[in-house]
């Protein structure tokens, strides 16, 4: 009688253990694909894979560092299609010093190569009274940066060297 409910007991306690680390496991899958921005993040920490700060990743890429709002920090970069999407946690817009502004999506997404960002999703630049979409950021040098939006348009990049406050908004 004791060997059976040993054995009982046994089974019963390695199927109660099993469960619960399937429910670990189902909650640790479920936190990382819920976790908006993070995800990436917590996925390559977890393999050991440390991911830069996003003004340092930008340095490395020749793009001004205060191109994205300071609290712009989550973000995703896939080395063979070299798509970069940066997660904003809200909808805003950033003044620079040259008086320029752009508004960004919760999600603003493009294609990195060494100096540019094309293929641009999710950022407005406002001109005269109107916002339109920005689609190439491209850097010339230590002083100039171009934004195309409809036109290209020749900025000073010292104006997005510093990383600054976003403005929140109602809308993209």
């Amino acid at each position: 009688m004791d060997q059976v409910v040993s054995k009982v007991g046994t089974y019963w306690f390695s199927q109660k253990a099993s469960k619960e680390l399937n429910s670990v496991s189902t909650d640790i899958n479920s936190l990382t694909n819920s976790i908006e921005g993070g995800t990436k993040w917590l996925v390559n920490k977890v393999k050991g894979k440390m991911q830069k700060a996003l003004p340092e990743f930008l340095k490395e890429y020749d793009l001004p560092i205060g191109m994205f709002p300071r609290d712009a920090t989550n973000y995703e970069f896939n080395e063979e299609t070299k798509k970069l999407v940066v997660h904003i946690p809200e909808v805003c817009e950033v003044g620079y010093k040259d008086s320029s502004v752009l508004r960004f999506d919760t999600v603003v997404s493009g294609v990195l190569e060494n100096g540019k960002l094309s293929e641009v999703e999710g950022m407005k630049t406002k001109v005269t009274l109107i916002w339109i979409k920005v689609t190439n950021i491209v850097t010339e040098g230590p002083s100039k940066l171009h934004v195309t939006a409809g036109l290209r348009k020749t900025r000073s990049r010292e104006a997005y060297e510093i990383p600054r406050d976003g403005v929140l908004v109602d809308k993209f």
